[in-house]
Parts: structure tokens; sequence; C-alpha cells
């Protein structure tokens, strides 16, 4: 059934691994404050981060990327300067950690594929995320909302390219970059691709501000050239609600105040003082926020009990004002079937006389004259139905007595569950949409795979699931289902997630270039060129057996098996080191000189040259062939020991 929905909590062993941001001082103004991401590395290519603090804005993030100089980086050398556009608003970033990956496989065609899973939808301002090291490659940025739409080029909200090693960037960290060298953002495909000759460079970065929810946020990272990696950066902004609860009669002192956000989720809660004042320190930076007002035992709200709080632009000021119970009082509770309060229930008196319900469901008029009254709600959120009717209230002469208890039932419709996972378990970011006569809703699945389609009318669904970039459906993408009064759950797909390979073609005397390698298997006949370096690679391969076979170009022979087997699972993998040693191929000796005329029997020209078996030098081969493998595998081992320490020269600044 539907619930008020609240925010996910980090579990505790999580929230203790977790570098904490640090409040940094922002020149926007005195009272915000910005704050650099905290990471956490939970496992093999998987890791949190804690975007902001009150509340929390988490993510669980997943990567296929390739291994090698990835993973949480620390910040000390390479840093976002108080001087780059995203420093000026935030803070300098020096000291604070950020996340380095690679791409799947160092080629265009094999992208890595990072999602963040966030607990809860993000803000709609107050938050950013930089992209940097955008140079030899290129990175489509892919966000989907808490309804399962596609986050436009405006609503990811790009705000420019700029390099924090430029020279003249203040506070900038120590290496040497270009103010021209910028990555270029496209708004129709998302991309941000760095520099035309896909040169590896320094500094090059791209900024974002969202300005719609986002439940699930996307990186696919593709080669260009050479061996790249690129850096990513969280950051948010927090400033302060403060306010007074003023009374006419009794105390202002003791009134609970409550802080929720966007998503009805409690952020916080204090007590007035005996002044009446109260606050809430830190808050990130973004509108959406209500505070609720309970006043203290005996008193009455004057006006809405809750009212909202806008952060995006600057501190918010929400004050109260409340008074004694004046007789009669008459009040109760609206729950659902289960017995969950609902809150922004309508309560109706008398007509013309209404009041709505509160957090924990509850509702109180005061004032009451003397009558019958026929109490109903009149008002239910989404998703919700009254259960009975109106429910008859008298107020007798002389009656100084409240009147209490008189609740209500709805009954919430129905909900649509299930779980979305491959052979590693649940994938997050994916989009499930239940498509009726009535129309369609979507979900995002959250972290471990689950999903939740709330309050569905009673009819018949076409459920389907959208594989996200990287993986492909496994079984039927749609299922057909009834929903009647209560929950359906078990609406589970399964995905594969698609594989990679690749490996170098050397010779003795380095990489051979201009080899072709033809993959087969389940996707196809791919056909490859190795580059300069000698290396191949491919991506977007579904799980099967493929077949990859070398063809030497001209100049050179195998010199060992010119085809190798490989088998990509469901789990999708990365095989690599699937070389192959070629040899330059033998010069043929020069052909035999003519003979000289004359030397045969006169008249026929005849040549003298014996014409039988050439006699044995008694020469043996065999070691000659041995020493010829010998240098051949050397030959490759010294390329891939190469390989290597282009890789390791490629390691990002620390």
């Amino acid at each position: 059934m539907r619930r008020v929905r609240s925010r996910l909590l980090v579990p505790a062993a999580i929230v203790a691994a977790i570098a904490l941001p640090t409040l940094l001082a922002s020149p926007a103004s005195a009272a915000t404050t910005g704050l650099w991401a905290g990471w956490s590395t939970t496992g093999t290519n998987s890791f949190t981060v804690q975007v902001a603090n009150t509340p929390a804005i988490s993510a669980t993030v997943t990567t296929d990327s390739r291994q090698g100089q990835i993973g949480v980086i620390s910040g000390a050398s390479t840093w976002l300067g108080a001087g780059t556009p995203v420093g000026a608003k935030y803070g300098s970033s020096q000291g604070k950690p950020y996340l380095n990956l690679r791409p799947k496989a160092d080629s265009p065609s094999a992208p890595s594929t990072t999602t963040y899973s966030f607990a809860a939808p993000t803000p709609t301002s107050g938050w950013t995320f930089v992209l940097g090291d955008i140079d030899a490659d290129a990175v489509q940025v892919r966000a989907i909302g808490p309804d399962g739409a596609l986050l436009t080029a405006a609503q990811l909200g790009y705000r420019g390219g700029f390099n924090y090693c430029a020279p003249g960037v203040a506070g900038k960290p120590s290496c040497t970059g270009s103010a021209t060298d910028i990555p270029s953002w496209d708004p129709a495909t998302l991309t941000l691709t760095g520099n035309a000759a896909a040169t590896d460079t320094n500094g090059s970065a791209g900024w974002f501000e969202p300005n719609a929810p986002i439940s699930a946020l996307t990186f696919l990272f593709r080669q260009r050239s050479g061996l790249p990696v690129y850096q990513t950066w969280f950051a948010s902004l927090a400033r302060d609600i403060t306010g007074t609860v003023t009374a006419t009669t009794g105390s202002a002192a003791g009134a609970t105040l409550t802080l929720r956000d966007a998503d009805g989720a409690v952020v916080a809660t204090t007590t007035s003082a005996a002044d009446g004042s109260y606050s809430f320190a830190g808050v990130q930076a973004s509108a959406g926020y209500t505070v609720t007002f309970a006043p203290p035992a005996g008193s009455i709200a004057d006006g809405a009990r809750t009212k909202p709080a806008d952060l995006s632009a600057a501190d918010a000021v929400v004050d109260f004002a409340t008074h004694v119970i004046v007789p009669v009082a008459v009040g109760g509770t609206v729950r659902d079937t289960d017995g969950a309060p609902v809150p922004n229930a309508t309560v109706q008196l008398a007509p013309g006389l209404t009041t709505t319900t509160g957090p924990d469901g509850g509702y109180l008029f005061d004032t009451a004259a003397v009558g019958t009254y026929q109490v109903q709600v009149v008002g239910v959120p989404a998703g919700y139905t009254v259960l009975g009717g109106p429910v008859a209230v008298t107020v007798p002469p002389g009656s100084e007595t409240p009147i209490g208890g008189v609740d209500f039932t709805l009954r919430a419709s129905p909900d649509l569950t299930g779980t979305v996972a491959d052979a590693g378990g649940g994938v997050a970011g994916v989009v499930v949409t239940a498509t009726s006569a009535g129309g369609s809703v979507s979900a995002v699945t959250e972290a471990d795979g689950s999903y939740r389609l709330p309050g569905l009318a009673a009819g018949g669904y076409t459920v389907t699931v959208a594989a996200p970039p990287g993986y492909s459906v496994s079984g039927p993408a749609s299922r057909a289902e009834t929903v009647a009064t209560a929950d359906v759950t078990g609406v589970d797909f399964a995905l594969t997630r698609s594989g990679a390979v690749e490996g170098t073609v050397a010779s003795p005397a380095g990489p051979v270039a201009g080899a072709e390698v033809i993959v087969q298997g389940m996707s196809g006949t791919i056909a490859l060129t190795t580059g300069a370096d000698g290396t191949y690679a491919t991506g977007g391969l579904a799980a099967g057996v493929y077949t990859i076979t070398v063809t030497p170009p001209a100049g050179y022979v195998d010199a060992g098996a010119s085809q190798r087997t490989v088998t990509i699972t469901a789990a999708g993998e990365s095989v690599t080191g699937q070389d192959f040693a070629l040899a330059a191929a033998a010069t043929p000796p020069p052909p035999p000189a003519p003979p000289a005329s004359g030397g045969g029997p006169s008249g026929t020209g005849a040549s003298t040259v014996p014409t039988g078996e050439l006699a044995d030098t008694g020469s043996d081969a065999a070691p000659a062939a041995a020493a010829g493998l010998l240098a051949i595998a050397g030959g490759a081992a010294l390329t891939i020991a190469g390989r290597a320490r282009r890789m390791r020269s490629s390691t990002p600044m620390r």
C-alpha cells in the first residue's frame, strides 16, 4: 500500500566509513557555506558519496571501469581552486577527495558505465557535479528523474567549461594547462568532449548545476585516444532557517518545529525557546522544504500549521502564531487501513470551516459553538479513498470539554513492486513503466534494484523494463499484470551486462600496427585494426562464446596461435590480455643467375647445371627455430611491459 515516502537512511556502518564533508566558507554570502562531498570505497568498483549532510544527499556508486589508477583520490595535489567558476561559488576543493575512473576498455566502442543511485531524489538547486580531465575522451551524461523520465539538457544545467590548471587561476594546483583547453558540450547528445585533437592535456573540466530532481545519474565515459582517466567531484551549499513563535495567549516556549524536505521526509526537529525563537542551521540550499508547527499543550495554531521554506537563493524566515484553545475543541486523526497516519487530508467541521491533517495525521478545531456538526474528510492525497461517511458530533450547551477521537480511515490504492537484477545482483537506475488505459506511470530502481509503483488504480497493466546503456534484457521485457485491491509483488526482470575484449599484437621488434583482428560470436562479426601501439579493443558484447582471429599485415607472419576463444558471461566481463605474436616474414632468396650461353651440347643450349637433389650440408635447423620463437616471445613481453609503463605514466595527479 502507498506510504508517505521517508528518506532512505544510509546504514550506520557505511556512514561511519564516509569521510563527511567539511564546511568551507563561500563568497556567496556570509550565511552561505559550501561543502565538498565525502567518498568511501565499499568494494571493487563500488563506492558511496555524500554530497550534503542536512538533509543527507547520498548515493551508491557502481561502475564497470577498467582497473589501474582508479578510485578515491585525496585531493592533496589535484583540486579545483577558488579562482575557477565552481570554486568561486562552492569554495576551493583542495584536500577534498574526488573519484578517478577509466573506460571499460581503451577503445571508443567500450565505454565505462558509472551509475549514482541516490537514496532520495536530489534537490532542484544548491548542488553541483564537476567532470575533470576531459581531453582525449568524451563523457555522456544521463540523468533519470523520479518519474522515470530522462532529464533534458536544460534540466542538467551545464554551466560551462574551464581549465583548473590554466595560468592566472587563483589557488590552482601546480599543474600546467591552457585557458583555451576546455571541453565542448553538445546539448543534443548530452556529451562533454575533450579537445579536437584528442590530445592528453591537463585541467580541462566542465560543471553542472541540475535544476530538476534526479534519482539516478549515469556517466558513459569513452576513450578517444591513449589511456584516459576522468575525475568527478560533487559539492553543495547550505543556508539557515530561522523563525519566531508568537503567542497571543499562553506561552510561545516549548512548541515543536519539524523540518521536512520536498519528499515529506523529516530532516530535523527543534523546540522554540522561551522567547519563541528557533532555528535550523546548515540546511542544504534548495526550495521545497516545509516547517510544521506543533503548539505547546493546551494551545492551537493561528493559521497554517505547515509553511514553506525556500533556501534556493537566501536564508529563510518562517514564523508562527498560537493561542490557548478556546472551548469547545473538536479533533481526531486520519489513518490508512494499516494504521499509518495520513498527512495533508482536508477535514471539514462545517461548510467553510476546514483544516488539514499534520504529519501525525491529527487535526483540531477550536471555538466550536453549541450545536451538531457533520465532520467529514473532504479532500485526500493522491492514491487514497475515504472509507465511511461523515461523523456526527454534538457540542452541548455549557460544556468546555474537548471532543476528541473523531477519526477517519482512508484506503491506499495498491502498489506494484518488483526487482531488476543481473548476474551480480540488483541494478540501480533502471526505468520500469506500467501502462494502462488511463496512461503510464514510471519508477526508477533503487540501489538494490527494487522499484515501487505506488497507488495504482484497479485495472490491467503492461509493465515494461528499459535496459540502460551497457545492458540488455534477458527474458521478457514486458509483463501483463492485473491490479485489484491488494498490492502486486514480484514483478521482476533480468538484465545481462555487455562485455569487452582487448589485447595487443606484437613482434620481436615491437607493436604491430595495421593487423586485422576479427571478433566473432553472439554479437555478430566485428572487424578491428590494431593501432600504432599494437592494441585492439571492442565492447558491447552480449553474453556468449567469441572467437578472436588475427590476420598479419604485409611483411609479417603468425608466430604462434592466430586464433583464441573467450567467454563473456551475463556479468559482462572485460577480458584483457588477448595478445598475439607475429614475426617478420622471411625474405625469399634471389632467383639463380641464368646459365652462360653455349655451355650445353652443341646446338641445344641445354644447361649443364645438375638437376638432382641438393646435398645435405649437415646443419641442424632446430636450434635456430627455437631461438627465433624465444625472440618473438621476448618481443611480445617487451611490448606488454611497455604498455604497462605507458599506463603508469598516465597516472593522474593526486
